[in-house]
């Protein structure tokens, strides 16, 4: 093994999914609202917009299957406003921050493997700029630069629970599945790595299961027991 995939919210990240959204969908409108966009047909359009990024089916990147299905349903102009969007991630964006509970295990977890020679991946649904992932990446009080990839919707053709996600990770780093540990908290969208031959590691702090599956045999444990397993690790093996 040599390379670490990690998600971001609910791992990296602690923080609850529910009032992160709420709070992203009620900032957003109302800086969209300044701007003459009524905050009901805009929120249906970025939700419409982000489920074509999830079913995205590899033809395009996800930040343009993202703005075709976005600016069809509101107007062809809403492009023309991109500078307000990066300016909304980087000012309103990050009033969320307050919502998030940086956890410092995940910070000794990404320095115990740097050290020991081991790829990081920030394996965060790409439906998201990279402006918004980064930022949300400083939330959990980490930096950008420690990771070799950070998937965004500038940079990826699928979404999870798409399998061809995790392929396009390994495509783009050279990697086999089986050099890589994908770490999550979601058992649909992060454990599904394994169908490729990932190894994986539930992270138990705020267990995703919507589907009820049975998680008995997956390996899993706390932030702190996950930071263990990784001191026991032995140098990260060279990639050939």
């Amino acid at each position: 093994m040599n390379t670490v995939l990690f998600d971001l919210d609910g791992t990296l990240l602690p923080i609850e999914n529910k009032v992160f959204f709420h709070e992203y969908m009620t900032k957003i409108a109302k800086k969209f609202a300044q701007l003459g966009y009524e905050p009901d047909r805009f929120t249906k359009a970025l939700l419409a917009g982000t489920d074509a990024m999830i079913s995205n089916d590899g033809q395009m990147k996800n930040e343009e299957r993202f703005w075709q299905v976005f600016s069809t349903l509101l107007d062809n102009k809403i492009r023309d406003y991109e500078s307000e969007f990066n300016a909304f991630y980087q000012n309103e964006f990050n009033e969320i921050r307050k919502a998030a509970k940086p956890n410092p295990f995940a910070q000794k977890c990404i320095q115990i493997l740097k050290k020991k020679g081991y790829s990081i991946v920030a394996a965060t649904n790409p439906v998201f700029p990279s402006i918004a992932t980064k930022q949300r990446i400083n939330w959990a009080e980490l930096n950008a630069d420690d990771f070799t990839l950070i998937t965004t919707y500038e940079n990826s053709n699928f979404c999870k629970p798409n399998l061809y996600y995790y392929r396009m990770i390994l495509s783009q780093l050279g990697r086999d599945a089986s050099d890589c540990l994908m770490v999550g908290n979601d058992v649909d969208e992060d454990m599904c790595a394994a169908e490729i031959g990932m190894q994986t590691y539930l992270l138990s702090d705020f267990v995703i299961n919507p589907s009820m599956k049975d998680i008995s045999r997956v390996p899993q444990g706390s932030f702190d027991d996950l930071y263990q397993y990784f001191l026991t690790l032995p140098k990260a093996e060279p990639v050939i």
